[in-house]
């Protein structure tokens, strides 16, 4: 089988391994389509830094094509269109104990592919998975829906951490492909969704996933801004889908009373933001993150997108071969695209 691994920075191969065989209690996938992730391009831009090569892709969909031992071939059908959560879980550990599998300690490195080696991963061929990391998808959800169901999946977990309720104002900042979703995720929560979003394409396409309200921090003060329009109160629900601390600050800001302010995105660099502890005492406003999608948040998505309650594939910029990994790559990394997919 083939697999594309990133071999230094900004650099990519495609090589030959090994194909999995499926054990016990396992299928084999044939992947037929991989979305680049930002975790990916920031190794490929080595901004994050992984022992190379690096055989990466977690935004992956395609068929079931073997069975394992003891794997039920009723429920499992041969040709079955799938979504699969590459990230495991130890059950074991403190996270998976309390329910919040998708921190297990040990989800990294029981991934399928490690830093350093050639290893089946999203961006190959083939997948050996258990079945519990197999989420079935209809037969005519198209690849350019289908690789969404991972991200997508990341958003809903942020939702449920933010708590929205119906009629709530919700603040989004940044309109890249993560803010996107949760534009998307929080008007189909029943909320008046405020974006965050300087550029005119990025503001445009948030307007017709139902965005509200869209604010250009480069021409506003968009923490007074969100106030304004919410008769002083600030929104009940912030989501920092940027990497940049500055932004983290005006979302704690823009926070009301009461209010929850979700960190979704990783910060690069990681910088301390200034926060008054007098300030959270006296309005109660909870601060909190969120990473990577858990079990039930997967399964929401698989089934939202099977059944076509939502069409992403807007945000399906570009579709590439294998072999122009690094023009994928490279355009993934382009502000201006939403995501790009890789074909096997």
């Amino acid at each position: 089988m083939k697999v594309v691994a990133i071999t230094g920075p900004r650099k990519t191969g495609v090589f030959d391994i090994e194909k999995p065989v499926p054990g016990p209690g396992q299928v084999l996938i044939r992947i037929h389509a991989c979305a680049l992730c930002t975790f990916e391009q920031r190794v490929f831009t080595q901004v994050t830094k992984k022992a190379l090569p690096y055989v990466g892709g977690h935004e992956c969909a395609g068929v079931i094509e073997e069975l394992g031992p003891g794997v039920d071939a009723a429920a499992w059908p041969l040709g079955r269109k799938v979504a699969v959560r590459v990230l495991q879980s130890c059950g074991t550990c403190y996270y998976c104990r309390h329910g919040q599998e998708n921190l297990c300690t040990g989800a990294y490195a029981k991934s399928a592919a490690s830093a350093g080696s050639l290893n089946p991963n999203g961006l190959g061929e083939y997948l050996a998975v258990n079945l519990d990391q197999v989420y079935p998808l209809a037969d005519d959800t198209p690849y350019e829906q289908a690789v969404f169901v991972e991200p997508f999946a990341c958003v809903l977990n942020s939702i449920e951490r933010g708590q929205i309720e119906l009629g709530d104002d919700v603040a989004v900042i940044g309109g890249g492909i993560m803010g996107m979703l949760h534009v998307i995720a929080s008007k189909m929560s029943g909320a008046r969704v405020i974006l965050s979003e300087p550029d005119p394409n990025r503001a445009e396409m948030a307007r017709r996933y139902g965005a509200d309200v869209v604010l250009n921090p480069k021409e506003e003060d968009v923490v007074a801004r969100v106030k304004e329009l919410t008769g002083g109160m600030g929104a009940n629900v912030v989501f920092n889908t940027t990497p940049f601390a500055a932004l983290a600050a005006q979302a704690v800001a823009m926070t009301a009373p009461l209010g929850r302010c979700v960190m979704y995105s990783s910060l690069h660099p990681d910088e301390p933001i200034q926060v008054s502890p007098n300030a959270i005492h006296n309005t109660e406003v909870v601060i909190t993150g969120s990473k990577s999608p858990s079990v039930k948040s997967f399964d929401t998505s698989a089934r939202i997108l099977s059944k076509g309650i939502v069409d992403l594939r807007p945000l399906l910029t570009e579709s590439y071969e294998k072999e122009d990994a690094d023009t994928a790559f490279e355009r993934a990394c382009s502000m201006d695209t939403y995501r790009v997919m890789i074909k096997f």
